[in-house]
């Protein structure tokens, strides 16, 4: 099984402004898995740079793994002032 759950195709409004070429603008993707040998489920991220297909990383995460990049990403939107 897989299954795509939400992506987000960056464009050049996302970057920050005056990064210039230090930044470069990358998508992001999350599905879902479990076409591995032990047939456990996980959670798939992928982060490519635009205009670059197929040349990305992609991260297998494990359901403790996910739930650990999570709340770190729930703790640096805190840190920032935003609700979660």
């Amino acid at each position: 099984m897989r299954r795509s759950i939400d992506d987000l195709p960056a464009s050049d409004s996302d970057l920050p402004p005056g990064m210039g070429n230090d930044v470069v603008p990358l998508s992001w993707a999350v599905a879902i898995s479990d076409d591995y040998g032990d047939a456990e489920a996980r959670v798939v991220l992928t982060v490519e740079e635009v205009g670059r297909p197929g040349a990305g990383l992609v991260c297998h995460l494990s359901p403790a793994a996910a739930r650990r990049l999570r709340v770190a990403i729930g703790d640096a939107l805190r840190e920032i002032g935003e609700t979660t």
